[in-house]
């Protein structure tokens, strides 16, 4: 009886430590960050769910993040009177010691279906390092940056098979259970033959969730999408997040997403949210919709 009771005691207390972990629990080299398994679990964040590939946040984490996003495009645009995507994508991100993080964050299958163009094929790969300058689990302060690069892997008929260099800072602050975070990023392509538009871009995104309790945590994000030099190409619109098209300077597309995590265990995260832009320059930007599952380990 007392083995049972004892056995008991010891789950339920591993079970607490990995509920409050905010960082890797596994680390190829070295051991997690002592002080994240003693940070209170209403300091938890949620993980971004909008913007897959470009909002990235400023922890060290081992973590698996599936997603699948239905995308309407705007009525009017020059790849015709509306249409849809779908996109389903695995990311891998991997803490190689507590504060530098291997991110493989663009991977997946693209559904495009237009007026113009009704194929389906893989997005290009990226891959990149993040490194976290700053880790204060008591003043609930992080701050890291990180470099990745895209390889043109992706078939070009869904319009992928481009290559860019990307940079990016990541800052997320919390108040007891109010978090708060934002990534900006830099695009400069090392592609000089693509026609479709070669432009460097921008983007920047900011998160914002309450945990509730244990189970359950609303979220709202806002994104903004920048174009910083046109090109020569026809195409006179930037594909924000959705294709690799980067033209028209002074083009901004900024969207909003609402949305909600549910934990039904400590290593389980399942998210949603609905996007839809508020400016004028909607370019390829309907509304979406996102669902994303994410396991921590």
């Amino acid at each position: 009886m007392r083995t049972s009771i004892r056995s008991m005691l010891l789950a339920l207390g591993l079970a607490a430590s990995l509920a409050q972990a905010q960082h890797a629990r596994t680390v190829l080299l070295g051991e997690p960050n002592p002080e994240a398994a003693e940070a209170p679990s209403q300091h938890k964040f949620v993980h971004p769910i909008s913007a897959p590939y470009h909002h990235e946040d400023a922890f060290i984490t081992s973590d698996v993040r599936a997603w699948f996003v239905h995308h309407e495009f705007d009525d009017n645009t020059q790849l015709g009177d509306g249409g849809d995507a779908q996109t389903a994508a695995v990311q891998l991100r991997l803490a190689i010691t507590s504060r530098l993080q291997l991110v493989a964050y663009k991977d997946g299958y693209l559904w495009l279906n237009t007026d113009l163009v009704d194929e389906e094929g893989w997005v290009d790969i990226a891959a990149g390092l993040k490194y976290a300058i700053v880790q204060d689990f008591k003043n609930q302060f992080h701050w890291a940056v990180g470099a990745g690069y895209e390889f043109p892997w992706g078939d070009p008929k869904v319009l992928q098979n481009d290559d860019e260099l990307r940079i990016w800072t990541s800052v997320n602050k919390g108040f007891d259970a109010w978090h708060f975070g934002g990534t900006l990023n830099l695009f400069v392509p090392t592609n000089s033959d693509d026609s479709l538009g070669n432009s460097d871009r921008l983007s920047w995104h900011l998160h914002a969730d309450y945990r509730l309790n244990d189970w359950i945590s609303p979220v709202l994000e806002v994104n903004g999408y920048h174009v910083l030099d046109a090109d020569d190409s026809p195409i006179n619109f930037h594909g924000a997040d959705v294709l690799n098209i980067g033209t028209g300077a002074g083009d901004m597309t900024i969207t909003v997403a609402p949305g909600v995590e549910l934990r039904p265990t400590d290593s389980i995260g399942l998210r949603g949210a609905f996007e839809f832009p508020i400016t004028s320059e909607e370019d390829l930007f309907g509304h979406r919709f996102t669902l994303s599952a994410v396991w921590s380990f």
